[in-house]
């Protein structure tokens, strides 16, 4: 008797299955930002390797150097961000370890970070999110201080425009 039911429940789940089986559908999780938005924080963080290779093959050479100059500026702002979060956490360790020690008492007493050097961290191993690279950005000036309320391209005035090679 118990066969028999497992059976005809195995069916009516593959019925329905069958009948709904074009119907699936997949929500992706969103980060609250637009289109615009994304691609001015994309064009930030990765420079040139954010664009499609339209775009660059299209791209006047003026506005290929602004890009780079922005993309540096955003790599300095944010190796500086992770070198002093870095440094956080090292001096959290150190005082928890050794909380009497005269060298950990000079350690912590030297916290600045080295432009020069370059932290190798992933974001994701330090906790930072997007909205804290926007944040960083945004007031650091790499972002614009707008970027929040931006709903699509803003200035539709022409300026260095991507048909200088066409």
């Amino acid at each position: 008797m118990k066969n028999v039911y497992k059976m005809e429940k195995l069916k009516q789940d593959l019925k329905e299955y069958q009948l709904n089986a074009g119907k699936t559908y997949v929500q992706y999780e969103t980060d609250g930002y637009n289109q615009y938005q994304n691609y001015l924080y994309k064009r930030a963080l990765f420079g040139l390797n954010a664009l499609t290779k339209e775009e660059l093959d299209t791209m006047c050479s003026k506005k290929k150097q602004r890009i780079m100059n922005v993309y540096k500026r955003a790599q300095s702002v944010l190796n500086v961000y992770k070198q002093s979060i870095t440094i956080k956490y090292t001096n959290q360790i150190f005082q928890s370890l050794f909380p009497h020690s005269p060298w950990t008492d000079a350690m912590i007493a030297n916290s600045e970070t080295d432009e020069k050097f370059i932290n190798t961290l992933n974001f994701k191993d330090l906790g930072i999110d997007k909205q804290q690279i926007i944040a960083i950005f945004i007031s650091e000036g790499v972002l614009p201080k707008n970027f929040l309320s931006l709903e699509g391209v803003q200035n539709q005035l022409p300026r260095l425009k991507n048909g200088c090679k066409a």
